[in-house]
């Protein structure tokens, strides 16, 4: 089935506000959003060529790559977690950087660094690896909360200050972060506006044992990472991300996001519930998650799709459960109790 028939019957005198303040025309939305989807489908399948097994939370990933957003992945060590964020990197034709939290690792090791030039007798900053396309904090949890801090910004606004002067990050821009579930001896919690910063959480998990024969098959003579190339360009994602937000929300959606972030605030065993910022972010994925199944209208699947992985990570339950993967659990009995409200494309 082609993008056109995907999106076939969607309304010509549909108009949409661009980023730039410019109407899209129906004929100019429907473009996009096939263009969106277009890259957001080879990604998957390029990705999968390698992270054997794990469709599910490589299309998750993405859909957070055309919305925007940074992926927090928790899991255990070994499971292909730096394969997933190198096999996008190289799929979309980015720059990739990779960072390992350690205790002794400074917020200039992140961001980068002024120092004084001899030669020219000025102070000149020297970027550090966040001025890339595709970033992994590898063990984001083992670096200080000073460093981690460092994060911050670059995560919400796309730049980095040093020495009082700021400096405009890549785009597109995407920080995945690794976390051990289990092994806590030497780390840091992340703070919860850390954690809120993140679009998604996922966790990759032990592959099923057809899949683990294949990485083992496809392993034996090289890793097949070195047989795989850029499928897009950086500037077919950055479109992609724009084009996103054109998608239409009705206001029967916008209720049922609202809903959902108010009774995780309401619950009585939630200490702290959903924010703002995590309603814009289950919003946007849900944008990002209609594109990717080929409509250009946001529905309450959209929502409900996405919703556990965007909103697990924010919630902290009033009996300390430690787990992203608890969070995803009652986000996902919350979405039972929340009514689902009837959508027509307006």
């Amino acid at each position: 089935m082609t993008d056109a028939h995907l999106f076939a019957g969607t309304g010509e005198h549909y108009h949409s506000e661009s980023a730039a303040g410019r109407h899209l025309s129906g004929e100019e939305l429907h473009a996009a959003l096939s263009g969106a989807r277009s890259v957001g489908a080879r990604i998957v399948d390029n990705v999968t060529r390698v992270v054997r097994g794990k469709r599910s939370v490589v299309e998750l990933v993405t859909t957070a790559l055309l919305a925007g957003g940074h992926v927090l992945i928790e899991d255990v060590p070994g499971v292909g977690k730096t394969i997933l964020a190198r096999s996008i990197a190289i799929s979309i034709g980015g720059r990739f950087a990779r960072i390992q939290g350690t205790p002794d690792l400074m917020p200039a090791d992140v961001t980068g660094s002024v120092i004084y030039r001899r030669e020219d007798e000025a102070f000149v900053f020297h970027q550090g690896p966040i001025f890339s396309n595709v970033v992994l904090v590898d063990e984001i949890n083992r670096a200080t909360p000073r460093t981690q801090s460092a994060l911050l910004e670059a995560m919400e606004e796309h730049q980095v200050t040093v020495e009082g002067h700021s400096y405009v990050l890549p785009e597109p821009f995407v920080l995945l972060a690794t976390q051990n579930p289990v092994e806590y001896h030497g780390t840091y919690p992340l703070p919860e506006g850390q954690m809120d910063r993140f679009t998604l959480a996922v966790s990759l998990g032990y592959p099923d044992v057809g899949s683990e024969k294949e990485v083992l098959r496809s392993q034996a003579l090289g890793h097949p990472i070195e047989q795989i190339k850029a499928v897009c360009t950086l500037e077919e994602v950055a479109q992609a991300s724009r084009a996103v937000r054109q998608v239409h929300t009705g206001a029967a959606v916008l209720d049922y996001v609202v809903a959902i972030a108010h009774a995780t605030r309401e619950h009585p065993q939630v200490a702290i519930g959903v924010s703002p910022r995590g309603s814009l972010a289950l919003l946007h994925t849900a944008q990002a998650h209609a594109v990717m199944a080929g409509r250009d209208y946001v529905s309450p699947d959209d929502v409900k799709a996405v919703a556990p992985a965007v909103l697990g990570h924010r919630i902290v339950l009033a009996q300390g459960s430690g787990t992203i993967g608890a969070g995803r659990t009652f986000i996902s009995d919350v979405l039972t109790h929340v009514a689902v409200p009837t959508v027509r494309r307006e």
